[in-house]
């Protein structure tokens, strides 16, 4: 069965813009604020939303890449051994706002991976989290975003999929329907 496109380019320019405005309302000029994407998917995101700011006249932005797999409540339940990718802080997030960044919010385990890892680079003063996609009914945890691109209804075995611009192919979430 064909993919179905649920957010086109010209949508998630829309919705990346907007998250823009929202985390500008929220932290001005971002001295307090660090923006912390996920590995490995979240971390384009975070790209995307650092050009858009600092386009928008934003200077000085504080920003990591963190990889959550060694915190990860399944890491040792795999048959398979899990690789790691770079983790990039370079600087403390103590008292700092932190805001979370992930492509999408599926069951809430990784966010909670990440929250008991961004420990280990200090107390941050708050955590927020910020996702493209939020797939709502599929959640283990109790972990909503503070700022959401678009909701997407999807069934348990369904797999939603951001695709990032690289050449002719445009910004794209797909989703893939699970056949029985």
């Amino acid at each position: 069965m064909e993919p179905k496109v649920l957010l086109s380019d010209k949508k998630i320019s829309i919705i990346l813009n907007r998250l823009c405005f929202q985390l500008i309302e929220q932290h001005g000029d971002f001295s307090n604020a660090v923006l912390v994407g996920l590995q490995p998917r979240g971390t384009l995101l975070l790209d995307r939303l650092v050009e858009l700011l600092t386009q928008s006249g934003i200077k000085e932005l504080k920003t990591g890449k963190l990889d959550t797999t060694f915190f990860r409540d399944d890491f040792r339940r795999s048959e398979r051994p899990h690789s790691a990718n770079a983790t990039i802080m370079n600087q403390s997030v103590e008292g700092k706002d932190v805001v979370l960044i992930d492509d999408v919010l599926f069951t809430g385990r990784s966010i909670r991976a990440a929250l008991t890892a961004i420990d280990t680079y200090g107390r941050p003063k708050s955590v927020e989290l910020l996702v493209l996609v939020d797939r709502r009914f599929s959640r283990h945890l109790p972990i909503q975003p503070d700022y959401l691109g678009a909701q997407i209804d999807a069934l348990q075995g369904d797999k939603v999929k951001v695709v990032w611009s690289e050449g002719e192919i445009k910004n794209t979430v797909y989703l893939e329907k699970h056949l029985e």
